[in-house]
C-alpha cells in the first residue's frame, strides 16, 4: 500500500517536471493574446517581464553592434590607458572572464577619468572619461534598454533618441511661436548631470528592468567615482558626462518632468537637460516658472539656475544655438550670437599664429571642423552671416601665412610670385605694421578668395546653399 507521503513525494516531482513546459507554454500563449495594456509597448514590457535581460545584453550580435560603434565614435582612453585601437586584441584574451563576471553579477566599472572643457563663458564642463572598457559594456547597456524606455518617453523629447535630432527641437518651437505662444519659459538646471539623484534614478529604471544583475551594474556606474590628478574621489550623486549611457539615465530621470508639462497641457520642446515651455503670456509664463521650479526641486531634487533661466519673449532668448526671432510677420531662424562667439574662440586655436602648423594642415583641420559646423547651422535662414564669418577666416589665415615667411626677402619672394608689381611688393615686405592690419585689405589683392580655393578652403555659403539644395 502507497503512503500519502509517497503521493504527495510524487505529486512535487511531477511539477517539476513539467514547469519548463508550462512555462513554455504560457509564453506561446502570451504572444497570441491581445495587450491588455494599451499605453505599454511590446519594447516597454521587455524589461518587466525578463530576468534574464543581462543575457540579451551580452548577447553576440548586440555585444558586436556596440564594439562597432564605440570603435567609430573612437575617443580618448581612460585611466587604464587602454586606446580603442588596443580594444580587439584586449577582448580576445579577457572577454570571457569579464563577461562571467558580468553574468554572476560581479563585474566591478573603474573610475571615470576627470576631464575639464572651457566654456566660452569662462566656466568650465566636467566631463568623465570610462575606460574603453567599460564604454563597450554601457553601449550595449544602451542598446537594449533604449528599446525599452525610449517608446515610453514624450514625443516632445528630442535630445539623444534615436531618429531625432536638434534640428527636430527647433522647428517644434517654431511651430509654437508661429501658433502664437511667443513667450517662452527657458529652464536651465543647474549642473544637471552633477546633481543627479541616485535612489530616484534607479527607482525609475526599475519600473521597467527586474533583472538584478542589470540594475546594480548600473548603479555600480554611477556610483564608479572619478579620478582626479592620480586620487579617486567618490561620487554619490550625478551621472558622469562622457558615457554612453548618460543620455538615457538622463532622459528617464527628466521623463517625470515631461510627463507633468504634459499633464498640465503646455506646449513645450526638451533637448537633454535644455527645456522650453511656450505660452502666450508673460504673466502665464511667471506662474509656470515658478511652479515648475518647485516640481524640480520636490520631486526631482533639481534645481533652477535662476541666472541662466528666465521668462522673455522668444526673440531675446536662444535655444541649441539657434535663435527664433519675428521678421516681417513670421518666424525666422537665426544663428545664436553666442554660438558664433563659440565658433570664433574654435577658429582662433586653429589660425594661432603661435603653433607654427603648416598652412595645408591647418586648412584640412579648418575643413573638418567647418564641415560639421554648417551641417548642424544650415538650419538657419540667414545666410549672409556665413559670408562674413568666411571673410573673417580668410584674414586669420592671411595673418598665419605673413608670419611663416617671417625675413623680408621671403615676404618679398613670395609677394612677387603671387603677382605683386616689383615695387609693391618691396614696400608690403618691409611694413612694420602689425600681423591682424597687414592681414586686411595689404594682403587680400596678393591672397584674393580664389588662392585659398585652390588650397582646398570650403566655402561656407557654398556648402550652405548644397545643404539647403538637397533638403
Amino acid at each position: 500500500m502507497v503512503s500519502s507521503r509517497n503521493i504527495l513525494r510524487r505529486q512535487k516531482t511531477h511539477t517539476k517536471r513539467v514547469y519548463p513546459e508550462k512555462k513554455a507554454v504560457q509564453l506561446l500563449t502570451n504572444q497570441g493574446e491581445p495587450n491588455m495594456y494599451p499605453a505599454q509597448t511590446k519594447d516597454e514590457s521587455r524589461g518587466e517581464q525578463n530576468n534574464d535581460l543581462m543575457e540579451e545584453v551580452l548577447s553576440r550580435q548586440n555585444m558586436l553592434k556596440a564594439l562597432k560603434r564605440v570603435e567609430k565614435n573612437k575617443g580618448a582612453p581612460g585611466i587604464d590607458n587602454l586606446t580603442v585601437e588596443s580594444l580587439r586584441p584586449y577582448l580576445s584574451q579577457n572577454w570571457l572572464s569579464i563577461r562571467e563576471q558580468l553574468l554572476k553579477g560581479e563585474y566591478k566599472p573603474k573610475p571615470v577619468l576627470r576631464v575639464e572643457i572651457p566654456k566660452p563663458n569662462g566656466e568650465k564642463r566636467l566631463l568623465g572619461i570610462p575606460t574603453v572598457i567599460d564604454r563597450l559594456i554601457q553601449q550595449a547597456l544602451l542598446q537594449i534598454l533604449t528599446e525599452i524606455f525610449d517608446p515610453g518617453f514624450s514625443p516632445f523629447s528630442f535630445g539623444f533618441r534615436p531618429n531625432r535630432k536638434a534640428h527636430d527641437a527647433i522647428i517644434k518651437a517654431k511651430q509654437y511661436i508661429e501658433e502664437g505662444y511667443q513667450w517662452v519659459v527657458d529652464l536651465d538646471i543647474e549642473k544637471f548631470f552633477d546633481h543627479i539623484n541616485h535612489d530616484l534614478l534607479m527607482a525609475r529604471v526599475a519600473r521597467k528592468v527586474k533583472d538584478k544583475r542589470i540594475l546594480k551594474l548600473i548603479r555600480l556606474y554611477l556610483q564608479s567615482g572619478v579620478m582626479v590628478n592620480g586620487v579617486k574621489v567618490q561620487t554619490k550623486e550625478g551621472a558622469p558626462q562622457g558615457g554612453p549611457l548618460s543620455p538615457l539615465l538622463a532622459n528617464i530621470i527628466l521623463d517625470d518632468l515631461d510627463k507633468e508639462l504634459t499633464r498640465r497641457g503646455h506646449k513645450f520642446v526638451r533637448y537633454a537637460d535644455d527645456s522650453n515651455i511656450y505660452l502666450k503670456s508673460k504673466r502665464a509664463g511667471q506662474r509656470v516658472m515658478e511652479s515648475i521650479t518647485t516640481f524640480l526641486k520636490v520631486k526631482l531634487r533639481l534645481k533652477v539656475n535662476v541666472p541662466k533661466s528666465a521668462v522673455d519673449i522668444s526673440d531675446n532668448r536662444k535655444f541649441l544655438g539657434f535663435n527664433l526671432y519675428h521678421y516681417h510677420e513670421g518666424i525666422r531662424i537665426r544663428i545664436a550670437p553666442q554660438a558664433i562667439k563659440s565658433f570664433k574662440i574654435k577658429i582662433r586655436q586653429i589660425t594661432s599664429r603661435s603653433n607654427g602648423q603648416n598652412i595645408i594642415k591647418r586648412i584640412l583641420r579648418l575643413n573638418l571642423y567647418l564641415r560639421g559646423w554648417i551641417q548642424y547651422f544650415s538650419l538657419s535662414d540667414t545666410p549672409y552671416i556665413l559670408k562674413m564669418l568666411e571673410g573673417w577666416i580668410r584674414r586669420r589665415l592671411r595673418m598665419c601665412l605673413w608670419k611663416q615667411w617671417k625675413k623680408i626677402r621671403t615676404k618679398y619672394r613670395n609677394l612677387i610670385k603671387l603677382g605683386l608689381p616689383d615695387w609693391a611688393a618691396l614696400r608690403l615686405a618691409n611694413t612694420r605694421k602689425a600681423y591682424w592690419h597687414i592681414a586686411g585689405d595689404s594682403l587680400n589683392s596678393a591672397l584674393p578668395n580664389a588662392y585659398w580655393a585652390n588650397l582646398g578652403l570650403m566655402s561656407l555659403t557654398n556648402r550652405y546653399c548644397e545643404i539647403r539644395s538637397a533638403l
